[in-house]
Formats: C-alpha cells, structure tokens, sequence
C-alpha cells in the first residue's frame, strides 16, 4: 500500500518525514547552496560524488557518514549533492533521528520507484540506552530481506561512532588468549558506523583555507587585507574557523564597506 500517494517524485526532488502525519511532505523551498559555492573541503566532495555517481549509475556504492566538527559544511555538502544531481535522478528524503523507527515502511513506499532515493539523517547521533538504531542497521544492510537498491543512506554527525563513548568503556576490554576482545558497549558503537561504507571526516579550517572561504563571499572588496583582519576577528569571538563562520560573518556585513 502506498501511504504518500502525494508525493509525485518526478516534480518532487525531495521530502521530509513528518511524525504529526505519519508520511512524507514534499519539500517546497530547496536550500539553493551550489557545488562550487563550497570551500575547503574538496576531498570529501570528490569521493561523496564518486560515490553519488556510482550509485546513480547502478553500480556498487556506499552508504556514507559524514562526521567530524560543527559547521564544516557536512550538510551543504548534502544539499549540494541534491542540487548537483536532481535532474540524473537523485532523490532525498529527510529523516529525523527520532523518526527512524518509520524508516521501514518509508523504504517499502520507495523501494519500486525508478528513482535512486538517499535519505539524510542529519546531526545523527545515539544516547546510551536509545534504540532507534536499530531500524537503521536494518536499512543499512537488510535483515531476511536485502535492502533495495536504489536506497542509500547519507548521515552527518559530530561523532565518529554515533554513539558516546565513555572511558568506562575501554576499561571492558579483555585480554584473552593474546587478543584485545572489546567490550559490548564499545562493539555495539563500532558496529553501527562500520556499517556505513564510506566515512569522511571533517575538520576546523585552518586559517587559510578560511580566508579563502572569506575571499569567495566577498569577491569584489578591493581592501583584502581589512577584509581579512575583520574575519579572523569575527572568527576568534566565536572561537572557531569553519564555513559557518565564514557565512555569518558575511550574513552579518554583507551589503557594508565590505559588501560594496
């Protein structure tokens, strides 16, 4: 049965779960972020779109994590994605961490389309205790039944392993035999981000690769070495050099001496 029978994919690029009515709700306004609009993260572009471009053409790919420091750019580079590769037949869909309880039947509904879906947990992460992981495991790699596949799952999260980690943790390692044999708590986080193929890691900016995010917001501002004083002034109120950063900073002086 097809429970979202409003959602016509071939207008629709992407949709977002909502709990209130248990069904997808297309998404009206895109965030229009471009794939040259990024900066200082290069690396991870070409292998999330090697990746991307695998999967559309029906080839082996990975389910992808995305993990590393807040506001690096982990989720304009998924939108971006979508931009990039909407009109070959991307699809997204956006799930919220609470929501992933739902994924199956999300799954079942697309799994017979003739689209390539990604659904997109973004800021993904697991408490001590939570279960909703274990819906996602199912996806990721299928149960009795394999996942379809035109399904692939792209998650972004600060943590490397979803889940906490705590010393405690280490301290239930055991020596048997010669082997360091892990503790439950510490297979269980392990085993939940392996199963996401490809992982990329994202870091704070160094200060040149900041200030060329700067440079690229403010493309016709004459006094660079002003501009540049201003950012990394901006920059060390918050505490951090990232994209994010870099976006407030011109959010905030866009359309100044700056913006002239």
């Amino acid at each position: 049965m097809n429970r979202n029978p409003s959602i016509d994919w071939t207008a629709t690029p992407a949709a977002v779960w909502r709990r209130h009515r248990q069904g997808l709700r297309a998404i009206r306004r895109l965030d229009p972020i471009g794939w040259g609009d990024l900066t200082g993260i290069e690396r991870q572009q070409l292998e999330l779109a090697r990746n991307t471009e695998r999967f559309l053409a029906g080839e082996p790919s990975n389910n992808a994590l995305l993990w590393g420091a807040r506001g690096t750019g982990k989720s304009s580079l998924i939108k971006a994605l979508l931009n990039r590769y909407r009109a070959s037949g991307l699809r997204m869909i956006e799930v919220d961490k609470d929501d992933l309880v739902n994924l199956p039947e999300i799954v079942d509904d697309i799994a017979e389309q003739p689209f390539r879906f990604v659904i997109f947990c973004d800021d993904l992460s697991f408490e001590v205790g939570e279960s909703g992981y274990k819906a996602l495991k199912s996806v990721l790699e299928g149960s009795l039944e394999l996942p379809p596949e035109n399904v692939r799952v792209y998650a972004t999260s600060n943590r490397r392993h979803l889940m906490p980690e705590f010393m405690e943790d280490n301290l239930k390692n055991e020596l048997r035999g010669g082997e360091i044999h892990p503790g439950e708590a510490v297979e269980e986080q392990v085993s939940l981000a392996d199963r996401f193929g490809l992982q990329l890691s994202f870091y704070a900016f160094p200060q040149d690769v900041y200030l060329q995010a700067i440079d690229a917001l403010f493309p016709q501002v004459a006094d660079r070495d002003e501009l540049h004083r201003q950012a990394l002034r901006f920059a060390t109120s918050r505490g951090v050099r990232n994209g994010r950063t870099a976006q407030q900073f011109y959010r905030q002086y866009a359309g100044s001496a700056f913006g002239a």
